[in-house]
């Protein structure tokens, strides 16, 4: 009978990102994901002209939180690394709009994912990153 660490392991390279808080990591990103890709697709599809910018903002969101999940999924230095990366950006998007809609909420006719920090997602938007950050940097 194998051993039961042979039958998890992963190919040579492939170090495990989702073990531990790593799979709870990759959960908060897919339900993102999924919030994320839900509004920016039903906002761009019937209102994009009403607010483009906010809108479009959302789809940058979904996109992050996805190439995010499938990296931490991956697994492997190269994905992690691309996942660290991504997160950084992240943060800075979410820093950079939050900010931008606390100082400026006339150029938000809307709001987006990263609006006012996430207040919306219950600041998951700016906490998220740090954690995935934290998380990465210690794999």
């Amino acid at each position: 009978m194998p051993d039961a660490d042979t039958t998890t392991a992963t190919p040579a390279g492939r170090g495990r990102l989702v073990s531990g808080p790593g799979l709870l990591l990759v959960w908060l990103y897919g339900v993102m994901v999924v919030g994320a890709v839900s509004r920016s697709a039903f906002q761009i599809s019937t209102e994009f002209d009403r607010a483009p910018l906010p809108y479009s903002l959302s789809a940058v969101a979904a996109l992050a939180y996805a190439f995010i999940t499938y990296s931490l999924v991956r697994g492997g230095e190269t994905a992690r690394r691309a996942a660290l990366v991504c997160c950084g950006l992240e943060l800075a998007g979410v820093l950079a709009v939050g900010t931008w809609t606390v100082l400026r909420p006339e150029s938000f006719p809307d709001t987006t994912v990263w609006s006012q920090f996430g207040m919306g997602y219950l600041f998951i938007p700016v906490i998220l990153p740090i954690t995935g950050m934290l998380w990465l940097r210690r794999r």
